[in-house]
């Protein structure tokens, strides 16, 4: 350890060393505790469960081909409809468990406006599983 002296010529040096050897011993000891701690934070539980066989149930949802095509027709599942049979089937659709997927294919020059329509009314029957398929390009 360092005392301060009486001798005048070393005394007016301030101490300028940091004794690094405490910081050291009590970063030991906490890594000692820490590892010791360590095991008994990951305490488990034995239990016995009970065992029992069963089968998953996937209910596979139905699937509603939806067509646009170029100049607005509709079709439902290759079936022409019009816009208001067509949301009513949707709304017959929506009550069903589980609620079918429905997948739009519109031509590449159908007008926009005939897809936001169809859109709006499979959201206004509450159909929430709309996915939209397209043709992959060819190279």
């Amino acid at each position: 350890m360092a005392f301060a002296s009486f001798d005048r010529k070393s005394g007016t040096a301030p101490m300028a060393d940091i004794n690094m050897v405490p910081l050291i011993d009590v970063m030991l000891v906490l890594l000692v505790i820490f590892i010791v701690t360590a095991p008994l934070l990951t305490h488990a539980v034995r239990l016995e469960l009970p065992r029992a066989d069963s089968q998953v149930n996937h209910a596979e949802p139905d699937r509603i081909e939806f067509a646009i095509g170029a100049a607005g027709e509709r079709f439902w599942n290759g079936e022409p409809v019009s816009r208001e049979e067509a949301a009513q089937r949707f709304a017959a659709a929506s009550q069903r468990e589980p609620q079918p997927e429905i997948h739009l294919r519109a031509d590449q020059s159908a007008n926009y406006r005939f897809v936001a329509e169809t859109l709006a009314d499979a959201a206004r029957a509450g159909l929430t599983r709309i996915g939209f398929i397209s043709e992959p390009e060819r190279h």
